[in-house]
C-alpha cells in the first residue's frame, strides 16, 4: 500500500475530525478574568499637549538610552548643555523607547496619542511564550518579562495584536523590552513615570475598575463644560480645571481583544490614530482552544503520530517490494 499526497492530507483530516469528536462544548479556552486589584493606565489624548516628558521619564526611570534630549554623540541633556541638543524622537516603539508619543493632523483634526504595553487580560505574548517569560502577574495583572528565562524566539512579537514587545537587535545578548508599567517603582510606593511627570493630567494611575469609572464618566460629560481632571492618579488631590472637547463615544481598550488595563480616551477615531481595529474575544483564547483540542491528556498526538507513522511505513514497505505478513 503506497499513500500519496492527497491520501496524506484526507487520513490528516479524518484524524483531526476523530481527536475533535472527544472534545465537549465549553471545554475551550474562553478567556481570562482580570484580577480584582488590576491596576493601569488611562490616557485622555484631549489633555495630551506633546511635551512628551512621559517619554523623558520613561527612560530616565527604566535606565534605558538616552532620553528626550540627547546631543549627536550620545550624551543626554543631564549631562551636557550645549548647542547640539536635538529631540530624540523615534518613529515608532523600540527596544531603547517603551513609551512613544505620535501626533496625527489632518483633516482638521488633530490629536496626540500615546502608545506602550497595553497590558491585555488575555495577553497573546503571554500565551505564546514557550518558556513563560513572558508573564501576566496574578495580583496587579501586569504583564511582566523574564530575562532570564527568554531564548529569543520572538513568538511575543508575533502573537502581540498591538505590536509592541522589541527585540535589541544590536546587543551581543539581546532580550525584549516592554513597558512594565514601572513594577519596581510600585514596590516602592511609588507610581508609573509616564503618569507621575504628566503635567496635564492626560496620563493617570489607579486600579482599573476606577479607571473605567472615570472614562465612563467622561464621556457623559457636555461638550464646553468645565472638569477638574485630576493629576497624577485617578483619586489624586491635585486636579486641573478644562473645558470638556468632544469625546468619540469609545473607550479603547476597553473590550479590544478580550480587554485592557490600558484605556484611551480621544477626540479622533482611534483607527485615525494608528490603533488597529481588532475583535474583543482574544486571540489567546482562540489559540488555546484549538491547542486543547489537539493536545488534550497528550493522547490525540499520540494517536495521530501512530496513525501517520503507520501509513508512512507501509508506503515505505510496499515501495521496497516487501509484503506484508
Amino acid at each position: 500500500m503506497s499513500i500519496n499526497r492527497r491520501d496524506f492530507l484526507k487520513l490528516t483530516a479524518a484524524s483531526g475530525i476523530l481527536l475533535a469528536s472527544d472534545v465537549k462544548p465549553g471545554q475551550a479556552a474562553t478567556g481570562k478574568e482580570m484580577p480584582p486589584q488590576a491596576v493601569g493606565f488611562l490616557y485622555d489624548a484631549t489633555l495630551c499637549i506633546g511635551c512628551k516628558s512621559c517619554m523623558y521619564n520613561c527612560k530616565k526611570y527604566n535606565t534605558m538610552p538616552g532620553g528626550a534630549l540627547y546631543t549627536e554623540d550620545g550624551r543626554n541633556m543631564n549631562e551636557w548643555n550645549g548647542p547640539e541638543q536635538i529631540w530624540d524622537a523615534p518613529r515608532d516603539l523600540t527596544a531603547k523607547t517603551l513609551n512613544i508619543i505620535k501626533a496625527y493632523a489632518e483633516e482638521g483634526e488633530q490629536s496626540f496619542i500615546k502608545r506602550h504595553c497595553m497590558h491585555c487580560v488575555d495577553p497573546g505574548c503571554v500565551s505564546a511564550c514557550p518558556v513563560s517569560a513572558m508573564q501576566k502577574d496574578g495580583k496587579t495583572g501586569i504583564v511582566t518579562y523574564d530575562a532570564d528565562k527568554c531564548i529569543g524566539c520572538r513568538y511575543c512579537q508575533v502573537a502581540c495584536p498591538f505590536n509592541v514587545p522589541k527585540f535589541e537587535w544590536e546587543e551581543a545578548f539581546p532580550q525584549l523590552r516592554k513597558c512594565e508599567l514601572c513594577r519596581h517603582r510600585l514596590a516602592e510606593g511609588d507610581i508609573p513615570a509616564c503618569c507621575e511627570f504628566c503635567p496635564t493630567g492626560a496620563s493617570i494611575f489607579g486600579p482599573v475598575e476606577e479607571l473605567r469609572k472615570e472614562a465612563e464618566m467622561r464621556l457623559r460629560l457636555r461638550t464646553g463644560s468645565e472638569y477638574e481632571y485630576p493629576v497624577g492618579t485617578v483619586d489624586g488631590a491635585f486636579k486641573l480645571p478644562k473645558k470638556v472637547d468632544q469625546y468619540v463615544n469609545h473607550i479603547h481598550g476597553l473590550e479590544e481583544v478580550g480587554g485592557c488595563q490600558y484605556l484611551m480616551l480621544a477626540s479622533v477615531p482611534f483607527d485615525k490614530l494608528g490603533m488597529p481595529t481588532l475583535p474583543k474575544k482574544s486571540y489567546a483564547s482562540t489559540s488555546e482552544g484549538i491547542q486543547h483540542v489537539l493536545y488534550n491528556k497528550m493522547i490525540a498526538p499520540i494517536v495521530v503520530f501512530g496513525v501517520l507513522a503507520g501509513a508512512a511505513f507501509r508506503s515505505t514497505k510496499s515501495e521496497r517490494g516487501e509484503r506484508d505478513e
